[in-house]
């Protein structure tokens, strides 16, 4: 062995053959399945409820502050940038929460079989698009 690199990516399969593999896996070595992406889609929608907690506090602020802080608010919130980070805000939201109950079952032992998992990923993924496109009919009819 040249490196001490080497003796580290060396590995054995069940059966005890030895095998060469990579140090640290990574997006290149693995095919995206549908419970990685699903698990990253997780982590990433909690990224973007919190920056768009900012824009939430924004609001608040700016309703708390007088009618021409929120005169401008409003008028970023009714562009088209503000309405796409709203529908992301929403869409992060609802597939935040459909994730973490979807989590809560596997912490209460429900659903960790693999064809199981799988369902349970589609399923939230649709809910989550369901439930936004509810919350924005709703929104609308109302305003």
């Amino acid at each position: 062995m040249k490196d001490i690199r080497d003796a580290l990516m060396v590995g054995r399969t069940s059966d005890g053959r030895l095998v060469h593999r990579p140090l640290s896996p990574h997006l290149q070595v693995y095919r995206p399945q549908i419970t990685s992406v699903l698990s990253i889609l997780h982590r990433a929608t909690g990224i973007a409820l919190s920056v768009g907690t900012l824009l939430l506090v924004w609001w608040l602020a700016a309703a708390a502050t007088g009618d021409a802080a929120y005169a401008g608010v409003s008028a970023f919130m009714r562009s088209p940038i503000g309405v796409l980070l709203l529908l992301g805000w929403t869409a992060s939201l609802w597939y935040h929460f459909c994730a973490g109950l979807r989590h809560l079952g596997w912490d209460a032992g429900f659903g960790l079989d693999l064809p199981q998992v799988h369902r349970s990923g589609r399923a939230v993924v649709i809910a989550a698009a369901v439930l936004t496109l509810l919350t924005w009919i709703v929104g609308l009819a109302v305003m």
